[in-house]
């Protein structure tokens, strides 16, 4: 059989037969690192664990510790999230579902409006299809195919993202059980990796941000491979309400936020009004002895720090 040379971060380089997956690599230097092994990048590209390396690369290792882990385990939640709700609801159709800072959503349209239950019996029904242990299998195709395979099931939102694609441009998709999903990757080796899972909040989302576009349901979710992780997050979550400015404004009477003026523009009350007025008076009283000039706008007041600024202010 033929041998390829992987070379690792620290420089080392190995020999090991052509066909050898990133995962029984992992495993070759350690039982934890390949429990612990999220995703791989090679030559630069993450990939999954389950692919096979037919020639020399180099092949780093990304555990939950590393952003490039989290950002994969995330976007296997996603995939399992629907996975969940096409089981719970057939007739769904799905937008797009990606990993973000803090976790995933997932954009999805169905004949209902989903409620606080719905999110529990989601994240129950995720829990149940984590433990079957399925494997994310990667599957390439062209356009043509893509197309055919979407038409059968019946999602116009990814023959839409779909159609835009360049006609050479190589496709993937990803089964996971009996849920197919159009997706770049990579993905965590198998549903069984995903122990905790929370379902944050659901909210409307436009098709791809347009507002002329039907408005689906986006669902907003985190997971960890520890509870203790989960918790304590949960926990920050709840601490960070409790100092909500928009929670503390209302509850201390300093201003109102109305849909009607905009969420970024709150209406002042009087205990508020005074508040910002002397921190307003305070900083333009040190402004000054710091030797700033004041001058007036369009915007109100701003401060220059010399008259070369104002020279080039007055144009």
């Amino acid at each position: 059989m033929n041998k390829i040379k992987i070379t690792f971060p620290d420089g080392s380089v190995r020999e090991f037969d052509a066909g050898i997956t990133g995962y029984e690599i992992a495993e070759s230097i350690s039982g934890r690192l390949a429990k612990e092994a999220l995703t791989s990048k090679v030559n630069g590209e993450l990939r999954d664990l389950r692919l096979p390396l037919n020639e020399d690369a180099t092949i780093a290792f990304f555990t939950f510790k590393d952003d490039e882990g989290k950002h994969t385990y995330w976007h296997s939640t996603s995939h399992l999230m629907a996975h969940a709700i096409q089981s719970l609801f057939p007739e769904a159709k799905f937008g797009v579902g990606p990993a973000i800072e803090n976790g995933f959503y997932y954009d999805f349209d169905i004949n209902a409006q989903l409620s606080d239950e719905d999110l529990e019996k989601i994240e129950k029904k995720m829990l149940e299809l984590a433990q079957l242990k399925s494997p994310f299998i990667r599957k390439e195709l062209s356009k043509k195919e893509a197309l055919e395979f979407f038409e059968k099931v019946g999602d116009n939102y990814k023959l839409e993202i779909i159609s835009e694609l360049n006609e050479e441009e190589t496709i993937s998709l990803y089964n996971e059980g009996d849920f197919t999903d159009l997706c770049t990757g990579p993905h965590v080796p198998d549903t069984s990796v995903i122990k905790y899972v929370k379902l944050l909040s659901v909210s409307g989302s436009y098709w791809r941000g347009d507002e002329h576009n039907k408005q689906l349901q986006r669902i907003y979710g985190i997971s960890f491979p520890k509870k203790k992780m989960l918790d304590e997050y949960l926990e920050a979550l709840e601490e960070a309400k409790k100092r909500d400015h928009r929670k503390l404004g209302r509850e201390l009477e300093l201003f109102h936020i109305t849909p009607a003026v905009g969420a970024g523009l709150p209406l002042w009350l009087p205990r508020g009004a005074i508040l910002r007025e002397t921190l307003e008076q305070y900083l333009r009283s040190e402004q000054i002895k710091r030797g700033y000039q004041p001058v007036v706008t369009y915007w109100k007041y701003k401060f220059i720090q010399n008259q070369r600024t104002l020279s080039l202010l007055q144009g």
